[in-house]
């Protein structure tokens, strides 16, 4: 299927709005919307933004996944036309906006509990059930009824024609029939960019733009923590690949609101090497509130149900992690290669350690290497009589005809 013609060169930035600023608002984004143009994203996701369930709730905040209201804005974060500006401002900035939306399950206390209970998935016993047993805040929704894929609808397109929105982002999609999203797909039409939380292939035949590639970031975080053989990376990689519609578009990641920091789980340059990974394989890139500057203070899954404030330091606490990140996006977004290219899986004289392949596309080749461990590595890569060197988690990233373009 096709898909908006600028997602192919997309870098996403997903924003935690209570976390992503000392006021934990709306304006705390405006604010810095200079600065995310700067790093050279392209793309905002903008975590749910209604109000949060209060009965039942997950830490002193609860969940932003436990919606009350679908059609109100949280007022911690502002107003509606708080909500307009920021997707304006972004707009003024070339930067698109998606908005995460919650089709699976509803606070306990929603505003759909209360009017609609019969809309609500219920267990033998006739009680409301959750999809997952540790999700004791939210109840699914029946989506065997037509009123209920009624409201979904209406209530999605109402975003994104009120204000502005260039895209949604759907948590857990695979919890909802893929016959719902097929028809989202055709209300919305093809300018609408559909991202979900699922590498279940059916999602992305006549739905979806793109999913997670969840298993590929286990086998990362496996290569670097566990030791686990480089060689697998190229074995998910390929199984995901055939198991998926041709065309998929894989979101590729190291930190999200679910994961502990990278930084946390990995190490500084271990996370580096890591993300410079995700960036040079193919899909879209995905950077998560405060990863750029090698932020820790939001380490760990249970910020999500508090506000923990990014330290942001001015660039000074870590200040190789801006100037990595903004290098790794320029260099990306200057060369369609490292964007659309095809990748291909190439030899190396260590392939345990050190992951290595070729973008190729638009008449320009790239040759990557990451070294996946903590010692250095010296030998051959591509076939190339001069031999290459790298440090622990080095990085190198060369343009077949011109030479070295980056190296870390």
């Amino acid at each position: 299927m096709s898909q908006p013609w600028w997602i192919r060169s997309a870098v996403l930035y997903e924003v935690n709005t209570r976390a992503f600023s000392a006021t934990g608002d709306f304006q705390g984004v405006i604010d810095r919307l200079p600065e995310l143009q700067e790093l050279g994203v392209t793309v905002l996701w903008l975590m749910p933004v209604h109000p949060s369930g209060e009965t039942g709730r997950k830490g002193p905040l609860g969940s932003p996944y436990a919606v009350r209201d679908y059609y109100a804005v949280n007022p911690a974060y502002g107003t509606a036309e708080d909500l307009r500006r920021l997707v304006d401002e972004a707009h003024k900035r070339d930067l698109r906006v998606i908005l995460d939306v919650v089709a699976n399950h509803t606070a306990l206390d929603s505003v759909l509990v209360t009017e609609h209970p019969e809309w609500l998935r219920r267990g033998d016993d006739g009680a409301p059930v959750s999809s997952e047993p540790g999700w004791d805040d939210v109840v699914a929704l029946d989506y065997s009824q037509e009123a209920v894929c009624e409201y979904m609808w209406t209530m999605m397109s109402h975003w994104l024609t009120e204000f502005g929105f260039d895209g949604l982002r759907c948590d857990v999609a695979h919890y909802v029939p893929v016959e719902f999203w097929r028809e989202l797909r055709r209300r919305v039409g093809p300018e609408v960019f559909l991202l979900a939380e699922s590498e279940t292939a059916p999602m992305f035949e006549g739905a979806f733009d793109a999913g997670y590639s969840w298993k590929l970031f286990h086998t990362v975080n496996h290569i670097f923590t566990d030791g686990m053989p480089a060689t697998r990376l190229r074995e998910k990689w390929e199984k995901q690949r055939q198991s998926m519609p041709e065309g998929t578009l894989l979101l590729r990641f190291t930190d999200n609101h679910d994961e502990t920091r990278a930084i946390v789980r990995l190490g500084e340059r271990a996370a580096l090497a890591a993300s410079a990974l995700m960036f040079l394989l193919d899909g879209i890139p995905l950077l998560y509130n405060g990863q750029e500057v090698g932020d820790t203070t939001e380490s760990a899954p249970p910020a999500l149900f508090d506000r923990v404030p990014i330290y942001w330091g001015n660039g000074q606490r870590r200040p190789e992690f801006l100037r990595f990140y903004q290098q790794l996006i320029r260099l990306r977004r200057a060369h369609s290669a490292l964007q659309q290219g095809e990748v291909i899986w190439t030899f190396n004289t260590d392939a345990g350690r050190i992951a290595s392949f070729v973008r190729e596309g638009g008449n320009q080749e790239f040759i990557v290497a990451i070294n996946c461990s903590n010692r250095p590595f010296a030998g051959h890569v591509d076939g190339g009589n001069a031999p290459v060197s790298l440090g622990p988690y080095g990085v190198l990233v060369r343009e077949r005809k011109w030479g070295k373009m980056l190296e870390i």
